[in-house]
């Protein structure tokens, strides 16, 4: 099972990056390219609202899903001054905490994205009429993700790569 949710998401995040990228190259042709030619031949303007939905929910859940790979990565930002110096019990229980820190961010992130989709389920997006839950849904997945990972990394044994002496 968590092979299956650490798999998932990088398909999710590498199917969001090339959305987010043909957006925006769409959102170029149709502001730069259609709207000069519309405006020579004295057409209506085509309508692109739409792009900056896509692109501003892609980013979205590419952000709240990529913190979560980067937690299940390790590549989360760590500093350490003084830790190291430790005996290796105290680096793996100090390794355990920040972990159970991680997790408990992860959850008040989804508890409160869970409220904001409750709190925002009547609500559409202007261009493309997208229930704004969909936007806030992201939060709900995300922290969910980063909290998974955090408890998996939590009981998880140091790398040895972190364990110094």
């Amino acid at each position: 099972m968590l092979r299956i949710l650490s798999v998932v998401p990088k398909f999710a995040v590498t199917a969001l990056i090339s959305l987010a990228i043909v957006n925006l190259l769409f959102g170029v042709i149709l502001r730069y390219f259609v709207g000069a030619i519309t405006d020579w031949l004295d057409l209506d303007p085509v309508p692109f609202t739409w792009v900056e939905e896509v692109g501003e929910l892609s980013l979205a859940w590419l952000t709240l899903i990529g913190a979560a790979i980067g937690i299940a990565s390790r590549s989360h930002f760590s500093l350490s001054v003084f830790v190291h110096r430790l005996p290796e019990s105290a680096q793996l229980w100090i390794h355990r905490f920040n972990h159970a820190l991680i997790a408990g961010v992860g959850l008040l992130v989804a508890w409160y994205g869970f409220k904001l989709c409750l709190l925002n389920r009547t609500l559409a997006t202007p261009g493309l009429e997208i229930n704004l839950a969909w936007l806030y849904a992201s939060s709900v997945v995300g922290g969910v993700l980063i909290a998974i990972y955090g408890l998996a990394m939590m009981l998880s044994p140091l790398p040895q790569g972190e364990l110094q002496h």
